[in-house]
């Protein structure tokens, strides 16, 4: 990085830089995600699908996640089923809707996750020791930001005011979700949702 880029210069405001900074870091990212017959768009729709607890895994989560509109959505989806990375499932509850699940061969794409990989490494050499310190920063940048911009948390299920640890001890879901009134396995607990409540 050259001095251009390390210094805020001319005036610019502290945030202005470092948010100039996160948009530089998101589009070498990006490059990365290009890699592999996919565009930024599918990995990110995989990557949420690999976060997100069984009550979020629908088009319409992932658009509000994504920022996305629908349609965008939908076809990136096409696109993923095609290649093999997604399946569609009848909504256990619910004919009219549907899950989304990744395949084996999605999955597979997530572990080799080159832009995130590229991002988690430039985090660890720039930041070191202050990478905990560095992500609370980020966790509240973005809360701010889709607080100003209306849109919902998508926190960790187990910071949800709705979740209940232990709930029902002894059992493969030992957990419970009190707003939809379920009981929750550990991956559950520890994934994104679209109920999230702080």
């Amino acid at each position: 990085m050259d001095n251009s880029e390390s210094l805020s210069g001319g005036g610019e405001t502290p945030s202005r830089h470092a948010a100039r900074l996160i948009n530089r870091l998101d589009r070498l990212a990006r490059a990365a995600d290009h890699r592999g017959g996919l565009n930024p768009a599918q990995r990110d729709a995989l990557r949420y699908l690999g976060r997100a607890n069984r009550f979020s895994r629908s088009p319409a989560a992932l658009a509000e996640y994504l920022g996305a509109t629908r349609g965008t959505v939908s076809q990136s989806l096409i696109a993923l089923e095609a290649k093999g990375y997604v399946r569609r499932e009848p909504h256990p509850r619910d004919r009219r809707a549907v899950t989304l699940g990744l395949t084996a061969a999605g999955r597979a794409v997530l572990r080799e996750d080159a832009g995130v990989a590229l991002l988690a490494e430039a985090v660890a050499a720039g930041a070191g020791a202050e990478a905990a310190t560095l992500a609370r920063l980020l966790e509240a940048t973005l809360a701010a930001a889709i607080a100003r911009n209306g849109g919902r948390a998508f926190g960790i299920c187990r910071t949800c005011r709705h979740f209940r640890a232990d709930a029902h001890p002894a059992t493969s879901r030992p957990h419970h979700c009190a707003l939809l009134d379920v009981p929750l396995g550990e991956f559950d607990a520890g994934a994104i949702c679209v109920e999230h409540a702080a």
